[in-house]
């Protein structure tokens, strides 16, 4: 079936008027014009009816819209003759719903295309080769061979040595990310330009993509109240056109003067704007990494007054990272720092990859390791070049080292013992890191009107407190529980209020907010199911970009609103004096709509998208926004 046909019939109330036109026109030109008459005036009358007979039923149930203004102006039309304008008042009506449907399709483009790209098949590793498989039928533990460019199915591990993925659909990420064997890789990413192998960590359902998906389809589908806005003017705007059309009538004595002012009265810009504008806000976040569940979110996130945030995995990394060497004499920090890098290349610790890499940071040998035996929770001890080398907790290595005696640390710190052939030789001191844009997302955040930040935490209270003072917040909770969290949001004053938060013990203060936010690029999680937005790269900055968006998505809503009512509202002025008939007000009208839906779709944001990156915090130009 050829496109033309596939929108004719998508769309087939307009494609009946457009017939019921051309059967006119036919007609008019054979000399009938009376039927024409009757023919234009009865199908106007019948969709008149139809559309009051949708006016009644939200009457009925209290919602009070712009109906009556679209059936007076058919109605008025027929009894006055003017049977051409009466059926381009329908094509618009039928044009206008066509028009926003479309509208709709262009502004949900990322979003469907998140939903078009879920992977159906993967490649099932077999005896002696692999089978095509759909991807609901993967187990946790399979392997699977992933090939170039293909859309990875489902969560995993990563067997191939290195391969470089396009995280860009998802997260926003511009530049290819780098993985290497054992990183953990995403459903839903492109595979760069090798055959790769990854053991499943997930099924599909409950893989990281599919869980977007899901995120996505229930945001497709929801509705924001500012929608209703377009209702909140219904009433002055009817009573406004009503009276001008009365009035006009009255003093000229011609009933075609009120039926050339309600033409042009006809609300399809008022109900098409706010719709528009929300799904190209939505696809927008989307197209930057942050799904957002609700239209009604983003009018939240633009009003939004307080922001609160938890503190590890939000305001920092979440992880301890090396902060520095405490040597013992007669011992040197890189000797230390090169015995506990051998060491701890055999440990799951936490902090093992950090003290690694700050060894290869400094140049410093990492040696390899024998006799490696853990003991789990307390530390590791090895043979380094045949010397006896203990890491761990302060008691731990205590037990091999009389001479051992604790440290002092800041605020955040934590102590790695360390003692070498018995020999307490020193520490290395770790620290949770803040993110490196916390403090320029906090003051995008004040820009954009956001002025109360507040930090919950079940931190100790002096580690807090020194995350808040180097950040410049002020409210301070600290050693909090989730249900204390819960009261705290519960008790802000300055409303709406956003939560930040990465845990699952963040879940239910994400749901006691007014709109919550999940950094979710770990994975889905119970935080992110409970969440308002999630969003998809480790990043803390798409938080201030979120609520620019809703910012920007319902001021063009607004704006876009008032566009139609007040370039109606002069062509009804017009149309008052004589100036415009029917028939010229009718296929104004339609230009008023088409203006609106123009003016709705900047909420996609191309041009937006740009000047955030220049105007909000440095260094957004790398976060590959837009």
């Amino acid at each position: 079936m050829s496109r033309p046909i596939r929108l004719a019939l998508r769309f087939w109330q307009v494609t009946l008027t457009v017939t019921i036109g051309i059967v006119g026109c036919v007609l008019a030109l054979t000399g009938a014009g009376d039927l024409v008459k009757w023919l234009f005036s009865a199908y106007s009358l019948a969709v008149a009816a139809w559309q009051a007979v949708g006016m009644v039923r939200a009457a009925m149930n209290r919602q009070f819209g712009l109906d009556i203004l679209a059936v007076t102006a058919i109605v008025a039309t027929v009894l006055v003759g003017e049977y051409i304008a009466a059926l381009l008042v329908v094509l618009m009506l039928t044009g206008g719903e066509a028009l926003e449907s479309y509208a709709n399709q262009r502004a949900k483009r990322e979003l469907d295309s998140l939903l078009r790209r879920a992977p159906q098949r993967a490649h099932l590793a077999v005896e002696g080769g692999y089978r095509d498989v759909p991807v609901s039928e993967l187990k946790v533990g399979d392997v699977l061979l992933v090939r170039p460019s293909e859309i990875l199915p489902v969560d995993g591990v990563l067997l191939s040595a290195v391969t470089s993925l396009d995280q860009s659909s998802i997260t926003g990420e511009s530049i290819p990310v780098e993985k290497f064997a054992g990183d953990p890789v995403l459903s839903g990413v492109v595979n760069g330009q090798a055959a790769i192998e990854i053991r499943a960590t997930e099924t599909a359902a409950a893989s990281q993509y599919q869980q977007i998906v899901a995120l996505v389809a229930h945001a497709a589908e929801s509705r924001a109240p500012i929608v209703r806005l377009a209702d909140r003017y219904a009433v002055p705007f009817t009573l406004f056109s009503l009276a001008l059309a009365a009035v006009a009538w009255l003093m000229t004595g011609d009933p075609v003067r009120f039926a050339e002012v309600l033409v042009l009265a006809t609300p399809c810009p008022l109900l098409i704007a706010a719709p528009v504008a929300f799904i190209g806000g939505m696809s927008r976040a989307a197209r930057n990494g942050i799904i957002v569940k609700s239209g009604g979110v983003l009018e939240q996130l633009s009003a939004a007054k307080t922001v609160v945030f938890d503190k590890t995995g939000t305001l920092t990394y979440g992880t301890p990272a090396f902060a520095g060497v405490r040597p013992q004499h007669p011992f040197t920090a890189d000797q230390i720092l090169t015995a506990v890098a051998s060491v701890e290349q055999y440990s799951s610790h936490v902090l093992a990859a950090s003290m690694i890499a700050a060894a290869r940071d400094r140049g410093l040998p990492v040696y390899e390791a024998h006799d490696a035996r853990e003991a789990a929770t307390n530390g590791v001890i090895a043979k380094v070049l045949g010397q006896e080398v203990v890491v761990g907790k302060f008691s731990f290595v205590a037990q091999h080292a009389s001479n051992a005696r604790r440290t002092e640390i800041g605020p955040g710190q934590l102590a790695v013992y360390v003692a070498i052939d018995g020999t307490y030789a020193g520490a290395l001191l770790a620290s949770d890191r803040l993110r490196e844009n916390a403090k320029p997302t906090l003051r995008w955040l004040e820009r954009l009107g956001v002025r109360q930040t507040m930090m919950l935490t079940g931190d100790a209270t002096e580690t807090a407190h020194h995350v808040a003072s180097e950040l410049g917040i002020s409210r301070v909770r600290a050693e909090c529980l989730p249900a204390d969290k819960v009261t705290e949001i519960s008790s802000v004053e300055e409303r709406p209020v956003i939560m930040v938060g990465d845990g699952v013990n963040d879940a239910p203060v994400l749901a006691a907010a007014d709109v919550g936010i999940a950094m979710g690029a770990k994975g889905a999680t119970a935080a992110s199911e409970s969440a308002d937005a999630v969003i998809l790269v480790d990043d803390i900055s798409r938080v201030a970009f979120a609520v620019s968006i809703g910012r920007d998505t319902v001021r063009i809503a607004r704006q876009s609103i008032v566009l139609g009512i007040a370039v109606s509202i002069v062509l009804m002025i017009i149309a008052a004096f004589g100036l415009i008939p029917a028939t010229a007000g009718a296929l104004l009208q339609e230009l008023v709509d088409l203006a609106t839906i123009l003016a709705a779709l900047r909420a996609v944001g191309g041009r937006l998208d740009k000047r955030a990156r220049v105007a909000s915090i440095p260094g957004t130009d790398r976060l590959g926004l837009g």
